[in-house]
């Protein structure tokens, strides 16, 4: 339900009833993924999707039911249902979704109101709520937060900070599949960079503190299962990931199982685009239409300018190579390099193909290329490093103008994100969503 806080988090401030209905699991080629949200107040006001418009009726009239009755129910859709074409999953998919009220006097509402106001402002959190088990613990849920994050969720470093602050709360990692084995089953694997820093103490109201931060709620069950799920979800925070894990009810591997969702709300990743020329005015915006935050850097002041790029949401003029060597970038960062100039684009290049950043791309000539690749081997660049550079940048789209040229930029970062070929859909066998997948095994059914 992270997906929608901003207007989940308005509700709660409203003093709005409302049920929503989170996707726990996907199988086949349904079309969104776990986190997916959609959400229903007592007036029949909806917001959100968990699929596209195939069982969006039917989920829509689940949350007026919950919103009756106080139940959490847990219901599957898709193509192994008798009555899968009335409301099923007509692309062929399999979907369990989670439906939840959240009414003024819920026990749930305290904590999923306190996790939707820190994923609202842009904080790091992550909401733990459980999916099966015991009927009396369905719903419950605790939020989490790191060490040296505020109670919004933000973080509270007394080090340098390079401007970069994340406003949004939207995963871009893959999300996970299914509730197949026993232990955790997260959704990506980029690393969000958001461990906490220091050891402030956390200024939370009725929270607990364990080993890497802090979690509210909890539920109500034994103690060491909410320390234990805390931590599980603290990790899945750190990585940036929305899953599932399988847990006893004690806390332990063993004993019967409890599935819990853990959603993660982490700051939009960045996107770097070095060097101001118009090219680069046309890729920040495809990148803020991807939901990056944008830095464009560049050492010469007369084209490093707001009117230039008003859409970027920092402009830095500055030698790249030392920008990026001060500057904090993790695993879902991206670095395009259009400057295509040896001063510029050696020094800057070195670094960055020794970062563990998710895709470095250069742009330039095959001839260029071919120069660049020559001047890095001299400055002792080696050929596994070299085999990360995207050079010449970009898809071949027959792109001309800087429009279509930061769309073949956009849709190689897309391709090399979700482990797509880049090539045309049609007449082709490769799977439509390359995300990792898998049919959850057996019916989970509902639950009340």
């Amino acid at each position: 339900m992270l997906d929608i806080a901003e207007e989940l988090n308005r509700w709660v401030e409203q003093g709005r009833d409302f049920a929503v209905a989170t996707v726990v699991a996907v199988g086949g080629s349904a079309p969104r993924r776990p986190g997916a949200a959609l959400a229903v107040d007592a007036d029949g006001t909806a917001i959100g999707s968990v699929s596209g418009g195939c069982v969006e009726g039917a989920v829509y009239e689940l949350c007026r039911q919950a919103l009756e009755d106080g139940e959490s129910v847990l219901e599957r859709f898709g193509y192994s249902d008798d009555d899968a074409f009335a409301v099923g999953l007509t692309c062929g998919g399999v979907i369990d979704i989670l439906v939840t009220p959240v009414r003024v006097g819920d026990r749930v509402r305290p904590v999923i109101a306190a996790g939707l106001a820190a994923a609202a402002s842009g904080g790091a959190t992550a909401l733990a709520r459980i999916v099966t088990g015991p009927a009396d613990l369905v719903g419950r849920a605790l939020v989490v937060r790191r060490r040296g994050t505020d109670e919004n969720g933000s973080r509270m470093s007394a080090s340098r900070d390079s401007g970069f602050q994340g406003r949004g709360s939207h995963d871009s990692g893959s999300h996970d599949s299914g509730f197949q084995g026993r232990g955790s089953h997260d959704s990506g694997s980029h690393d969000s960079g958001f461990q906490g820093r220091g050891s402030y103490d956390s200024g939370f109201r009725n929270s607990t503190s364990y080993d890497s931060g802090f979690y509210e709620g909890g539920f109500g069950a034994h103690p060491e299962l909410d320390r234990t799920v805390a931590a599980e979800a603290g990790a899945f925070l750190d990585a940036g990931r929305t899953g599932t894990l399988e847990i006893g009810e004690q806390g332990s591997r063993c004993g019967a199982p409890l599935t819990v969702l853990v959603e993660s709300s982490v700051p939009p990743p960045r996107m770097i685009v070095f060097g101001a020329i118009d090219f680069a005015s046309a890729l920040v915006r495809v990148g803020k239409f991807l939901n990056y935050r944008v830095t464009v850097c560049d050492a010469r002041p007369v084209f490093a300018t707001e009117a230039r790029f008003p859409e970027a949401d920092e402009i830095v003029v500055e030698w790249p190579h030392r920008y990026l060597e001060r500057t904090e970038v993790d695993a879902r960062t991206v670095l395009c390099v259009l400057t295509h100039d040896a001063k510029f684009d050696v020094p800057l290049l070195r670094l960055a193909l020794r970062l563990p950043v998710a895709y470095v791309g250069a742009m330039g000539s095959r001839r260029t290329h071919l120069d660049r690749n020559a001047r890095l081997r001299e400055v002792g660049v080696t050929e596994l490093e070299l085999a990360r550079l995207r050079s010449p940048i970009g898809l071949d789209l027959g792109a001309r103008t800087p429009e279509e040229t930061a769309l073949s930029i956009a849709a190689e970062i897309v391709a090399d994100r979700r482990g797509g070929s880049g090539v045309s859909l049609t007449g082709a066998h490769t799977p439509i969503h390359h995300d990792a997948s898998s049919v959850p095994t057996g019916r989970i059914g509902s639950v009340a």
